[in-house]
């Protein structure tokens, strides 16, 4: 088989002999001082010329992304396979095989081997045999930066392989510059760094883990001189691409060249060319498509992570040089995915609901106080693989179902909004005892049209009359999610208030209705406070996050740490919190989110509660609300402690009309339980802080309210009555 190296055409042989031989007899009969004197001179104003590529390299490597421990790979990105590795993690068999297959006098010449270059062109005159190009190591180091340079044009890249006797002068020229500057080590380091050795592997970094699957510090005799074979025709001699019989061959051909040179003795050289091919080829992964194996729903978090990423300017002017840097900039990502997190969380998600199953829960973890994102999970394959006809997005999707955006809205969140209620009543002075005798149906100064309204007005009920009626404070308004008590309260101080708490504490409106209505209606949107506006999970831990932190909001982080591939730190990854909310304010909700978790208040006011199994799977402090859409065609449980919030929505992606409903809401409940209590585990128990009394209030209560027995199932949370619905619908047109 023909090399695939391009000979020099018979003419540029010929000039380029006649050019060189010439330089070769100049140097020759100079004085040898006055020869050291002149290169010395030449190679130091070649130097003051050189590419800032050659003096700084700046060649693409493969960025590596990496779970909360720093140890588990989660993905890589690159262009160009390739990661740099200082010359002490390079096995010692690996330089010398290197020099001996290629650039035997490496270690004594000064950048240009004349007399190899002299030999070289005879050879190649007189034809005959294989094609012999004369290049050193620091000559091919040379013109692999200037061809693969990223901030060169193509025409410039291009240039740098051109086959005219000015560029092989040039390309001398440099090699003596960099002779002078850099010692003979870190040149060979350099060129080891960015050697193609077929197979997309480029350095050998890459080449080790691409043939073997091993470190280059860890290759024996045989595979070391078998990779330095590969240089001189990478993809001809490539033992997984291209010829193995070849290749064995060019390994035998180098083992023979290191005990030429005194490298090996032959014996070491015989045994090792005895030795049987073995391979272990490793495919590295490439994007968030391309995740460690058998963690496909790493994908998700994956690429909430890169749209992170692609939003930061410490990475670039644009999104495409953002997104440059990540292919190419060689960072180490250590994000704030935790893998026992995870698991729990994909464990459970697909518990509800398996991968094919067309209803969805998506769940997200969130540490409060830094924003760091702990996990991201649904029963769904985050793949581009096709799907059986009529699933759009089953079992495979790259749709964000988790974080929301491109066309994900999210999913009504049904009472879980009435903790903004709540929020902006406190902090409009209302106190935790603020009481109201809570009617079946309430008249509200909503105007509506048909059924469910009373005479003329918009209607709201309670879903559970016998176990929501009668007179309600914060405390078990929120336990019982009691909807005509948050309504009225939502009256009192306007819900245009709630709306503000709700995008104070992150939730953003993604469909074109909601955030319409948040922005030119927001004072009549009374059915807010039951959670008809769509969110994610991610949003709503977040959310919830907020007030477990006490009142600091900080925005969704899926980082811990990055550096970059010279090992300084970039300056990102650092939480950005603001303080939100009075920190008071934020402990009374959590007073009153204890109720619905079937846990007691400071001040001892809790009834009943939606969710009062989270008690017993959490088994510490914990706080959190339950929440259904219209007709149960959504279930919603966020839970928090001091040190994580989870949420999870119950939904249909594809269809809002399918209804997943009410039988639902104990896995969701007990679903995300499990998921705190895995983030939890091993970690101190932390109590809340109570609120101060002036916040609570008086809790007098006109008549005593029956407390559940302890073995009395717990009430769900039936949603948002039809009524309601067919309102905000009229209200929407």
């Amino acid at each position: 088989m023909p090399s695939l190296r391009a000979p020099l055409s018979r003419l540029f042989t010929v000039l380029l002999a006649g050019a060189l031989a010439g330089l070769v007899l100049a140097l020759a009969v100079l004085p040898g001082g006055l020869l050291g004197g002149q290169v010395a001179k030449a190679a130091l104003g070649a130097y003051a010329e050189l590419p800032a590529a050659l003096r700084t390299p700046a060649q693409p490597q493969r960025s590596y992304l990496y779970a909360s421990d720093g140890k588990t790979l989660i993905t890589t990105f690159y262009d160009v396979n390739r990661t740099d590795v200082p010359l002490a993690e390079i096995a010692p068999v690996m330089r010398q095989a290197i020099v001996a297959a290629e650039d035997r006098r490496f270690y004594s010449h000064g950048g240009a081997d004349l007399r190899g270059i002299a030999r070289a062109l005879v050879a190649n005159v007189r034809g005959g045999g294989t094609e012999q190009g004369g290049s050193t190591l620091t000559m091919q180091y040379v013109r692999n930066v200037l061809k693969t340079d990223p901030t060169r044009t193509a025409e410039e890249r291009q240039a740098a392989t051109e086959q005219t006797v000015g560029r092989k002068i040039q390309e001398i020229r440099y090699a003596a510059a960099l002779e002078k500057t850099l010692s003979k080590d870190e040149i060979l380091n350099r060129y080891l760094n960015i050697a193609y050795f077929g197979s997309g592997a480029y350095g050998v970094a890459a080449a080790s883990q691409r043939y073997f699957g091993k470190a280059p510090a860890d290759l024996t005799l045989g595979e070391a001189a078998l990779l330095a074979g590969l240089v001189q025709s990478p993809d001809e001699y490539s033992p997984i691409d291209g010829d193995k019989a070849r290749a064995v061959e060019r390994r035998a051909y180098v083992l023979d060249s290191m005990a030429d040179t005194g490298a090996i003795t032959a014996a070491q050289a015989a045994a090792a060319k005895a030795e049987k091919l073995t391979l272990h080829p490793t495919a590295q992964p490439n994007g968030c498509t391309a995740v460690a194996q058998g963690h496909d729903d790493w994908g998700f978090f994956c690429d909430y992570l890169r749209q992170w990423w692609l939003a930061q300017p410490a990475f670039g002017n644009t999104v495409k040089e953002r997104e440059q840097a990540l292919r190419r900039g060689g960072y180490t990502v250590v994000t704030s995915l935790d893998p026992k997190v995870q698991q729990t969380a994909q464990q459970q998600a697909t518990a509800v609901y398996g991968y094919d199953n067309k209803r969805a829960l998506p769940i997200a973890a969130v540490e409060p106080g830094t924003g760091r994102v702990l996990a991201m999970a649904v029963n769904r394959h985050y793949s581009l693989d096709g799907n059986p006809a009529g699933q759009a997005n089953r079992p495979n999707t790259v749709n964000p179902l988790i974080s929301g955006g491109d066309s994900v809205d999210g999913y009504q969140a049904g009472s879980t909004f009435k903790m903004f209620t709540m929020l902006a009543a406190l902090e409009a002075g209302r106190t935790l005892s603020t009481g109201f005798d809570a009617p079946a149906k309430l008249p509200t100064r909503y105007d509506a049209e048909g059924e469910g309204t009373c005479d003329g007005k918009w209607c709201p009920a309670n879903a559970n009359p016998q176990w929501m009626d009668g007179y309600r404070m914060m405390w078990d308004g929120f336990g019982r999610s009691v909807n005509t008590y948050f309504v009225w309260l939502a009256e009192q101080i306007g819900p245009a208030k709630a709306v503000e708490m709700a995008q104070r504490l992150g939730i953003t409106f993604r469909a074109d209705s909601d955030a319409a209505f948040a922005k030119d209606n927001a004072e009549n949107w009374g059915a807010f406070t039951l959670g008809v506006a769509a969110t994610t999970p991610l949003d709503l831990a977040n959310a919830y996050a907020t007030v477990a932190a006490e009142g600091t909001y900080c925005t969704p982080m899926p980082v811990v740490s990055v550096t970059a591939a010279n090992g300084e730190k970039v300056a990102v990854g650092q939480p950005s919190c603001k303080k939100v909310l009075d920190t008071d304010v934020a402990r009374a909700a959590t007073d009153a989110a204890r109720c619905p978790v079937g846990q007691q208040s400071a001040y001892g006011q809790c009834n009943g509660g939606t969710a009062t199994s989270v008690d017993r799977i959490v088994g510490r402090p914990v706080a959190g609300k339950t929440g259904s859409s219209e007709q149960n065609a959504t279930e919603t449980f966020v839970g928090f402690t001091p040190q994580v919030a989870v949420a999870g929505i119950a939904a249909d992606p594809d269809d809002s009309t399918d209804l997943v409903g009410s039988p639902v809401q104990a896995r969701v409940i007990d679903a995300v339980a499990r998921v705190i209590k895995t983030a939890v585990s091993g970690q101190p128990v932390k109590d809340f802080t109570a609120p101060s009394r002036e916040l609570a209030g008086d809790p007098q209560r006109p008549k005593p309210q029956p407390t559940p027995r302890p073995d009395q199932p717990q009430q769900q949370d039936r949603g948002i009555p039809s009524d309601i619905l067919r309102w905000l619908q009229n209200r929407r047109g």
